[in-house]
C-alpha cells in the first residue's frame, strides 16, 4: 500500500516507466479486472483508494497511516459512490482522479529530483502522448483515434479484421489480427499505417505488429492477447469472443 515507495526513479525516463507502470495497473482494475475491483470497492467498508504500482499491479486498500506521506495520495473513498451512481459513472470517475494522481506522483518525482523545465516539459510531452485512464475506460481514445482517420478508414475495427486480407489464414483466425511476417504478408503499408493508431482496450498501448491482438465481439475493441490473457492457440476455438468487461456486464444483475 505504499505506492512503491521503496522504488525512486531518478530521470525521466525513469519516471515515465514508473508513470506506464502504475497506469497500466489501474487501466487493468477498471477494465479487464473490473469485476474484482467492484467486489473490492464495498461501500460497508472505510475509506478506499485504488493505487497502481510500478509492477503493473494494482491494489485497493487504506490510505497511508504516516502523515505527510511518502506519496502523493490517491483520492479516499471510492468504495463510498459505488451504488448510489449508475457503473460506468462510477467507474469514468474513479478513472479521473486516478489520472490526476498519476501525474502528481509523476511530478513529486520531478521536483524531489530537481527537474528543470526542459525536463519537466519532455516528462509531460511523454505522458500526454498516452491516452488518460478516463479516455481508455470511456472508450474516448478509440473515438479520437477515428475521428483523426481518412473517410477511407473509416469502418468498425471489426471490418479491419476482414479487409485486405485473402488468405487461407484469416479463415482460421476470423477475429484476432495476425503474426509479424502473416501482417507483412497480406497487408498494404496504408493499411499497416490505420493499425498503427488502435488502441487496446485494456492498456491503451498502440498496436504493434509483432505482438498477437484479439477483437471483442460485443463491443468491437482490440485488445493484446497477453493484457486478456488469450493466446493464439486458445483464440483459434473461439467462436465469439466477449472481454472481460462485455462478459461481466452479462453476468452481474
Amino acid at each position: 500500500m505504499d505506492g512503491g515507495a521503496a522504488y525512486n526513479p531518478r530521470t525521466v525516463d525513469e519516471v515515465f516507466r514508473d508513470f506506464k507502470g502504475r497506469r497500466a495497473g489501474m487501466i487493468r482494475a477498471l477494465t479487464t479486472e473490473v469485476e474484482e475491483f467492484y467486489q473490492q470497492c464495498d461501500p460497508e467498508k472505510e475509506n478506499l483508494c485504488l493505487y497502481g504500482f510500478p509492477s503493473e499491479q494494482w491494489e485497493v486498500n487504506l490510505p497511508a497511516e504516516e502523515v505527510p506521506p511518502e506519496l502523493p495520495e490517491p483520492a479516499l473513498g471510492i468504495n463510498f459512490a459505488r451504488d448510489g451512481m449508475q457503473e460506468k459513472d462510477w467507474l469514468s470517475l474513479v478513472a479521473v482522479h486516478s489520472d490526476a494522481w498519476l501525474l502528481a506522483v509523476a511530478f513529486y518525482f520531478g521536483a524531489r529530483f530537481g527537474y528543470d523545465k526542459a525536463d519537466r516539459k519532455r516528462l509531460f510531452n511523454m505522458i500526454n502522448d498516452l491516452p488518460t485512464i478516463f479516455e481508455v475506460v470511456t472508450g474516448t481514445a478509440k473515438k479520437q483515434v477515428k475521428e483523426k482517420s481518412s473517410v477511407s478508414n473509416h469502418s468498425s475495427n471489426k471490418s479491419k479484421s476482414n479487409s485486405k486480407r485473402g488468405s487461407e489464414s484469416q479463415a482460421k483466425y476470423p477475429k484476432e489480427m495476425q503474426s509479424k511476417d502473416e501482417y507483412e504478408e497480406g497487408l498494404e503499408e496504408e493499411d499497416g499505417e490505420e493499425h498503427g493508431e488502435t488502441l487496446c482496450g485494456a492498456c491503451g498501448e498502440n498496436y504493434a505488429a509483432d505482438e498477437f491482438w484479439i477483437c471483442c465481439d460485443i463491443c468491437e475493441k482490440w485488445f493484446h492477447g497477453k493484457c486478456v490473457k488469450i493466446t493464439p492457440a486458445r483464440a483459434e476455438h473461439i467462436k465469439q469472443y466477449k472481454c472481460p468487461s462485455c462478459s461481466n456486464k452479462r453476468a452481474r444483475p
